[in-house]
């Protein structure tokens, strides 16, 4: 048997192996908090919305994908209930503005969100508290105000779904219908007109988890006691459909843990594949020496050209030019004739002691009247760059 073949057998048997682990393990519980009504999940609201006409037997429910101002514009005139449970719930000053219409109108609403931010919090002043334990192990006691709704005995519940509370909220404008602890309120309601707002940090009390336990349902149907019975019920899912409000191409993939870590195994070995890629064709790259500056070698060659042939006539009449040239372009002044107008002008202008510009304009005119022929000697030349160095150290202040 080849060694291929052996490969080939050995990697079947194996795949084998994995389906029937796979399809053999037992169902691994879903946890997520998606508080839609077509999941059976314990966090999900199936049971909620299949038995709420037991609870509302003369009204008709509807289900709103947008947000509370686009819903409560497009809700019917008739009375109405209207509830949202989700994880998150942050709303504008036009949602507020259009809940209170709303009830000022004689509806109701029912919110419950662990988290209750924008307008709702901050006009009615409201703060959320948990005790929470990460560990979900503890149970917390939690009952009614009213002696009707009350227990003797208070509700527990598993998992850590009642750590939530008001921590702070004005107590002259709520009405708080139940405690945690018998002291922090965890359910109130405010008055608006004909109708009323109830507030409840614990969505996961109307989950299917809860339900399914008889303390939950019973406390489920003491909560919605406090609202009448009316012609329709509206159910708001914006708030609890994050992928469906989505547009991103991944959302598929990122709904399902299974495709999730495909797609991030993917991805880490896509840039583990380019990183050893890069590493074994990257040619060197070689170094390059910077760019040498040869200013000062072309003047030391000028120099020594000018200094092997002694031609300081050249160098004079250069100079000369040069010096010229400058008082042309700075003072813009005419060079064609310097007598002492010329000179009291420059000095006027520089600010220089006379005797130098004198000085220097003498040498000026004598080696312009100079014959070709002329010899010049060394020490002429440089008591005349002297006194033009001079000038343009003076010139520069």
């Amino acid at each position: 048997m080849s060694g291929l073949k052996r490969y080939m057998i050995f990697g079947s048997l194996l795949l084998v192996l994995y389906l029937v682990a796979q399809y053999t393990k037992p169902i691994e519980v879903n946890w997520a908090t998606t508080y839609l009504p077509e999941d059976k999940i314990p966090f999900g609201t199936y049971i909620l919305r299949n038995h709420a006409k037991e609870l509302f037997p003369k009204s008709e429910q509807k289900v709103y994908k947008t947000d509370i101002y686009n819903s409560l514009k497009n809700a019917p005139k008739s009375s109405s209930n209207y509830f949202i449970i989700a994880s998150n719930l942050k709303t504008s000053a036009l949602d507020f503005a259009a809940m209170k219409k709303y009830m000022e109108a004689g509806n109701h609403v029912l919110i419950a969100a662990f988290q209750m931010n924008g307008a709702l919090a901050d006009s009615l002043n409201i703060q959320l508290g948990s005790d929470f334990d990460f560990q979900n192990k503890t149970k917390y006691p939690i009952n009614f105000t009213s002696p009707h709704l009350k227990r003797d005995m208070d509700y527990y519940f598993e998992k850590g779904i009642a750590a939530q509370y008001f921590s702070g909220l004005d107590r002259k404008k709520a009405i708080v219908l139940g405690r945690k602890y018998d002291q922090h309120p965890n359910l109130i309601q405010y008055r608006f007109g004909k109708g009323s707002l109830l507030l409840c940090p614990n969505p996961q009390l109307f989950t299917n988890y809860s339900l399914l336990n008889e303390n939950g349902s019973d406390y489920a149907a003491k909560v919605f006691s406090y609202l009448p019975q009316a012609k329709t019920i509206i159910w708001d899912e914006y708030y609890s459909r994050p992928v469906v409000n989505s547009q991103s191409v991944l959302r598929v993939l990122f709904s399902y843990d299974e495709l999730r870590w495909a797609y991030y195994l993917a991805i880490i070995g896509l840039v583990i594949f380019v990183l050893y890629e890069m590493k074994r064709r990257q040619r060197i790259i070689p170094v390059l020496d910077p760019l040498k500056n040869s200013a000062v070698e072309f003047v030391q060659t000028i120099g020594r050209v000018y200094y092997q042939q002694r031609n300081n006539h050249d160098i004079l009449d250069k100079k000369v030019n040069y010096f010229l040239e400058y008082l042309r372009n700075k003072y813009r002044l005419k060079t064609t004739e310097l007598d002492q107008d010329f000179v009291d002008t420059l000095v006027k202008i520089t600010s220089i002691d006379t005797a130098l510009i004198e000085q220097l304009i003498g040498y000026v005119n004598t080696i312009e009247k100079m014959d070709r022929n002329t010899k010049i000697t060394d020490q002429y030349l440089i008591e005349f760059n002297k006194l033009i160095e001079q000038f343009y150290k003076l010139d520069r202040f």
